[in-house]
This record gives C-alpha cells, structure tokens and sequence, in this order.
C-alpha cells in the first residue's frame, strides 16, 4: 500500500484510516464466506462508513454468519440459554443486523453470492442485490465488479523456529484474489490486501501456509483473537437417515467422497461408518428390507456394501465434520499425492500404499514422473515425497549425503543401484483430505486444534478452482479423484430429471447455486465418477404436506441432460443414459406414495408416459409408515441416532427440542384439543426439569400458566413424559 509488504497493525483503527485515505473512501471490499472473513476489521470499516456518508463501502461476501433469531416467547425460552453457549465470546458482524432490518446506511451496500439457506429470502435488498455466481467463478466476478480491497482471516504457528502464517480456513477464493488484484496493481491500479490473525483458527496444511508478503497488511495482536463462530450439529430425522443409508450403498471402497454440511452430509457419514465397523448389521438391515435385491445392480456397478480396506479420500469445497468422523473411524484413510508420476503408479497397480519398492526410480522414469538425467525439480520431487531420505544434496549432477557420491544420471544403470542407499522407506506428504475451506461445531475446530503437525498435514486446504474443478491439473485430478461420489442435496426433483436447488421459480434467491454445479460437471467428467442428487421427498406436514418430485418446475439450478442419481429416502433412482419415459418410472419408484397417481396423470397427459403405463405394486408403499418399520428396530439398538457425532445441547435441550418440534407439525386443533386436556391435569414429577430449563416451574401470570399447560401436552404427546 505504501510500498511495504506486511506490514503488521495492533490498532485496527490506525489501518482502516490509512486504507480509507489510500484507496479516497472509494472501497468495493470483498473476503471469504463464513468464518474466513476479518471480522474485527470488517465491522471497524462499516462503522467508520455509518461515520462518514462521504465514503462508498460496497462489500462483496457470502454465507454471513450469524447468531439465529429467535421469535416466540416459547421460542426465546427454549433457545436464548443454548445461544448464549454456543456463541459466547463470538463476535457479529455489525453490517448484517442493519442489512436484515434495513437500516443500512445510503453509502453501503451488501452484496452476497450465497446465503444460509432461507435466511434472505424476505429481505427484499438482499434480493436485489444477490449476485448470482458459481463458486468457482466469484473472483472474477468480484474483479469485474469493482473489487479493490481484500481481506481474510489468518492464523499462526510456530514452525522450525519460525513465526509462520497460514490462512487456516479461508483458502477458498484467495489464491484468485491475490492473483486478480495483482494484475490491477501491475497496472498502476490501487488495491490493498489485508490479513486478520486469529489464533483461535486451526493452522492448516498444504497450499493454506502463505508468506507474510503476500498482504499488504496484517492485523494482529490480542483484541483479534475471538471464539469462532460454531454450527451446531443439525438432528438427523428418520428420512434423512433413510436417505444417508441409501447413498452409502453407493460409495465404492478405494475412491473419493464430496458431501456438504447439515443432517444429510452427517446421515451419509453415520451410515458409511455403519458399513465399516459394524457390517454385519449394515448388511442385514438392506437385506431385510429389500435394498439390495431392489437396487442390486446400481450397487454392484458403483457402489458396495463392504469394509473400507483401502479407504476413501476426501476432495470437499467445505471440509466439515461428517467427513472428519469418517476420517477418525478409518474410512477416509487413502493417500493422494500431489504428483502425476506417482498417481500414474497407483493407477498402474505398480504402488501400493505408502511403501517405497526397490525400483521406484525406474518405474517413475517409465511413466514419465521423473528424466532419467536428474534435473533440480526432480530431486526436490524425490525428497518431498520422502522417495529419497531427507539430509541429501543435489549438485552437478550429483547426489550425496556428505560421505558417499552417487551420479545422478540413470541411463548408466550402476547408477540406478548405487542411488538405493538414499531410497527412503515410505512416501511422504500424502493427503487424505482436500477442502477449500471449513465450518463446523465447536468440538469440530478443537479437533483440528488438537491434532499434531504430522497428523494435520493429511488435510490439505486449497482454492475452489483447484478442488471443485479440473483445469489446470486435468490427468492428476482425475487421477486422485477416482470413483468420485459427489454428493449434494437440492430442494426438488423434476419428474424428467432436472434438479432446483437454489431458487423459488419467482426469481426469489434460497440461497444461491455455490459450488453445486462445478460438483456436477466435474462428476461428469471424470470417466467413473457419478454425481449423486438427495432430495428429501416431502416437505411440510400434515395437511400441508407437498411433493418435492414435481413434474417441471420455473426454476431450474441442474438441468436434465446433466441427470445422474437421484436419491430419496425411499430408494435410488439411475437415470443416467436412460429415455424420458424410463427416467421418469425410475423416479416415480423412489416418489412418496401419496402424489404418484397425480405425477403419474400429468405425465401421460403430456404424452411422456404410455396411457397404459403402472406403476409395480412394490413401489405404491412409499410412506413414513414404512421408513419407521425399517429403522425404528435399529434404532433400538443404538444405530441411527439423532445426534451419531454429539450435540451442544443437554439431555433436557433435546428432549424439549423433540417436543417443540412436534408441537409445530401438529393440527391447531390437536394442539388445541391438549391444552384443554392438560388443564383438568396435575403436573408430574417427571416434568419439573423441562420446566424449569424453560422458566415455567414458577409461572408468575396467567400467560406463563398457559405456556406451561401448552409445553406439558407437548412433552406428553411426544411421550416425553
């Protein structure tokens, strides 16, 4: 900014100052999503805009994370205390309130290319203002918005001696960042990249340790260091385990996994763990039930139902804790290397787990991995990777660990012998993991923290345009991502096979296409990957239960021609390569019971389905009746839980969660007809905790009095008491 490179500020208001004054009060300021962003500068720039209508602040985000509002009385009784936990000592963005209530002042503007789900969708300027962008393509998107300012969250760690610096969580989108700015500093443009060093951060590994060079600015001292901001782990209801069950069936021993945040991305981990140590059962549950008969031959071609024994890697836009418990339980253990020579020897058969053979060096210059005259980047590869031992020197062609000489020049085949002195024994710097950034619960980021160096090392971080996509590197991630099972969810099927993910057909954002589609053209272009769609069948309840299988739709985020699997918590549908008619009997076969005749009518109507055309009797039995039966016995025994990886809330939390929950999906009149029933009965012993956790033990008014008869029958209708 003023010709120094990381430059370090203790006052955060010294360096908004002299950024305001540097780039004229003319700042379009973007950063990452979720907790990568510099939030103690971020919220000392927005006040100093509110301060001053004279400066222009546009920022560019997404996923701006935030304490959950809570509405009723009931509602602030049940989870003010929970919020007061979980995000105690994390601080909020200042902009976000003013936005969501529209406060924010006329010389700001927000601008977010991806929100949590549902959370704008009444804010009409954040309609507006969404720019609709996939993940991968944001940055420049962001350039060619007027982008001038970047900041993101660092952390810091002692290495060899040596103060280092790592951008922990928030690779995503800088690489580019640093990239693009640069250009428009090379063209005499003004622009300024800053760093926010909390050590709160887990330090991570592979392309996230950065120079301090790299920023222009770098904040750091005690006031930035804050408690992270920390999702809960979502309940994992019945159907969204039915569907995780289905999707493990999928996932072949030996290749990669992508699954996202929330119930469903826990639901596939809990039952993949299922598979792995408990497969006995795991096998007995499909057989018992007809899952594998019924989708005999999807499995056996992609999937599996057995052990883990080599393992899975991990290649995830957002590392979250699902995929950490797989790591911990043994299934997600395969090493990638980022090398082509070596990939194309595990392709090859020709190397096997982390063992060095005797002729590694021939069998790299075979396919190419290594010049049989060493150069340099040859021997640097060889160290890295631990094929040659470490303490070794490369120098006129030479080889040499201060005693012996050997030449490097392996058309002499003396030489090839003589360099097995050096040979190490086991490859280094494998990876088991790829994320470009992460999120998750408290216990999640203490995990991460915990680990040694050696064992972080395993997950490597890197930008978007790196994991959720091949350019570039094309053979090598091709290479390290076989079998690659992308996993995302999406908020309807279309009885054709296109997928809405994103968006209401009015145009109205949900929460923005993100990294969904690279996902999906990726998972076609790899030859044996499959991209895997989960869409929850059903949405509401009771009477106002609605299909999410619909015949079309005015908003489509996957089209048709990119079908591939769809899964819902009733069955698998395969649909890929197959004509409009067998696409849509596929599924209808995995479509809740209660709309098959009318998807079923409309199809014919449009001349997509045989006026004679029925659907088997097998499939007319999809309801919530026949997923309880499947695994309801199950869940006796201790498999799928609610809460398979832990939970933030007490025992007396979850049971009244369990309660509200179905106080919310009940008929008024039901609700009704309890509360006049609880009045003419005496309160029981086994309540008094749950009121109490809810201030109702001692109602001091009559609003209180009937708040407490309306949780009482809550807790009895859920046969909580």
């Amino acid at each position: 900014m003023n010709g120094k490179k990381g430059e370090v500020y203790s006052d955060v208001r010294k360096g908004v100052d002299d950024i305001i004054n540097y780039m004229e009060k003319d700042i379009t300021f973007a950063m990452p999503l979720g907790i990568g962003n510099p939030t103690r500068f971020i919220n000392e720039l927005y006040r100093r805009a509110k301060e001053d209508p004279s400066i222009k602040l546009k920022i560019v985000t997404s996923l701006s994370l935030e304490r959950p509002k809570t509405k009723s009385d009931m509602e602030k009784r049940f989870a003010e205390p929970l919020l007061d936990r979980i995000f105690d000592g994390v601080p909020v963005y200042d902009y976000i309130a003013d936005f969501h209530s529209g406060k924010l002042p006329k010389n700001v503007s927000i601008y977010e290319f991806f929100y949590k789900a549902g959370s704008a969708l009444r804010i009409p300027e954040a309609q507006r203002n969404h720019l609709y962008s996939n993940y991968a393509h944001i940055v420049r998107d962001a350039i060619d918005f007027g982008c001038n300012v970047f900041g993101q969250i660092l952390t810091t760690a002692d290495r060899d001696g040596q103060k280092a610096y790592s951008m922990g969580c928030a690779t995503d989108i800088a690489f580019q960042a640093f990239e693009e700015l640069n250009k428009i500093r090379d063209r005499g443009g003004k622009v300024v990249i800053l760093g926010e060093v909390n050590p709160t951060v887990p330090f991570m590994y592979g392309d996230a340790v950065i120079e301090a060079d790299t920023y222009d600015i770098i904040f750091e001292g005690p006031e930035f260091k804050t408690n992270l901001f920390g999702t809960p782990n979502d309940s994992i209801g019945i159907a969204n385990h039915a569907i995780g069950l289905y999707v493990s069936t999928l996932v072949k021993d030996g290749g990669t996994l992508q699954i996202g945040i929330g119930s469903l991305g826990d639901a596939i981990a809990s039952s993949l763990i299922m598979r792995h140590k408990h497969n006995e059962d795991y096998n007995r549950l499909l057989k018992e039930n007809g899952i594998l008969d019924r989708h005999k031959s999807v499995i056996d071609k992609i999937g599996g139902t057995g052990t883990f024994e080599e393992g899975l890697y991990g290649s995830s836009e957002m590392i979250v804790n699902g995929l950490l418990q797989l790591y911990k339980e043994g299934v997600i253990k395969r090493k990638v290397y980022d090398n082509l020579g070596i990939m194309r020897l595990f392709k090859s058969g020709k190397l096997t787990g982390d063992s060095i053979p005797s002729n590694i060096l021939e069998l790299l210059i075979e396919v190419e991995g290594i010049y049989p005259r060493l150069r340099e980047k040859d021997f640097k590869m060889l160290t890295t990777f631990g094929i040659l031992k470490k303490g070794l020197t490369f120098k006129d062609g030479f080889i040499s660990d201060g005693n012996i000489k050997v030449s490097a020049d392996f058309y002499e085949k003396k030489n090839l012998e003589e360099i097995k002195i050096f040979l190490g024994d086991r490859l280094k710097n494998g990876k088991v993991l790829l994320g470009a950034f992460f999120l998750g619960p408290h216990s999640f980021y203490d995990a991460l923290n915990a680990m040694s160096e050696e064992e972080r090392t395993q997950f490597g971080m890197s930008g978007v345009e790196k994991v959720n996509q091949l350019y570039g590197d094309e053979e090598l991630r091709v290479l390290q991502r076989k079998e690659g099972r992308f996993v995302n969810a999406g908020m309807m099927a279309h009885l054709l096979g296109a997928i809405t993910s994103d968006q209401l057909e009015d145009g109205r954002l949900i929460s923005g296409v993100g990294g969904q589609y690279n996902f999906v053209s990726m998972a076609h272009a790899i030859p044996d990957g499959r991209l895997i769609m989960m869409i929850k069948s059903t949405r509401g309840s009771g009477e106002n239960t609605k299909s999410n299988i619909v015949y079309n739709y005015g908003h489509t985020t996957i089209p048709r021609h990119l079908r591939d699997i769809i899964v819902t918590e009733y069955g698998i549908a395969s649909v890929r390569g197959l004509q409009d008619s067998k696409v849509i009997e596929e599924i209808l076969k995995i479509t809740d019971s209660r709309f098959q005749d009318e998807l079923i009518q409309k199809a014919k109507l449009n001349g997509k389905l045989a006026p004679d055309f029925k659907l088997a009797d097998e499939y007319r039995h999809n309801t919530p009746q026949k997923l309880e039966a499947m695994l309801k016995p199950y869940q006796a025994r201790g498999y799928f839980p609610a809460f398979p990886f832990g939970t933030d809330f007490t025992m007396e939390e979850m049971v009244l969660g369990a309660a509200l929950k179905g106080l919310t999906s009940r008929k008024k009149s039901d609700v009704l007809k309890g509360l006049l029933a609880e009045m003419f009965k005496p309160v029981p012993a086994k309540a008094e905790p749950f009121l109490r956790r809810m201030q109702l033990d001692k109602p001091s008014n009559r609003k209180e009095k009937i708040m407490r008869k309306v949780l009482l029958s809550a807790l009895r209708s859920s046969k909580m008491i």
